[in-house]
């Protein structure tokens, strides 16, 4: 089944639901996990606050701040759970290429990620890198959704991953 999976992470809330199930499903099948985070680049022109009230070198350490913590509470998670984990930091003006980009050269075969699911105006306004993905990727990926959204449970060696629907590309 599955060997090498990639969970995506934000740090948010519902990232952290995807690193969970992810976690769980890798101890499960007994593969690597591969946990990554983006963040975007410094730009002189932004209406980013973090990116206004500092300097470059201030916003790259501020980013790698946080990428550690959120790296770090996951791989400590995985850990806990015996699985095997590395981790990926990238700077990326489009996180959906960077989540592709890391798990194809991770050799993933599974891509793990949060959505909100919206829908309608919504979603067409906010864009979703999760719907990016699914878009783009030839990996199969499992999207975990927010409490309470509908979707099929995912089991996997004998294990249930509630809150999560399983999607193959096919070309």
């Amino acid at each position: 089944m599955f060997r090498n999976i990639l969970v995506a992470t934000d740090g948010s809330a519902l990232s952290d639901l995807a690193v969970s199930q992810a976690v769980e499903l890798a101890a499960a099948l007994h593969a690597r996990l591969v946990v990554m985070t983006a963040s975007e680049p410094f730009h002189l022109l932004t209406t980013e606050a973090e990116q206004i009230a500092d300097t470059e070198d201030e916003y790259r350490i501020h980013m790698q701040h946080r990428a550690d913590r959120i790296l770090g509470a996951a791989a400590e998670k995985a850990a806990s759970h015996g699985v095997e984990t590395a981790t990926v930091h990238v700077d990326s003006d489009h996180p959906h290429e960077a989540i592709i980009a890391t798990a194809t050269g991770e050799h993933c075969d599974l891509i793990v990620m949060a959505s909100h699911g919206r829908r309608g105006f919504s979603a067409l306004v906010l864009g979703s890198e999760t719907t990016k993905v699914l878009t783009h990727s030839t990996i199969p990926v499992l999207v975990v959704r927010a409490e309470g959204m509908p979707a099929q449970p995912v089991t996997a060696a004998g294990h249930a991953f509630p809150g999560a629907a399983f999607s193959a590309r096919r070309d």
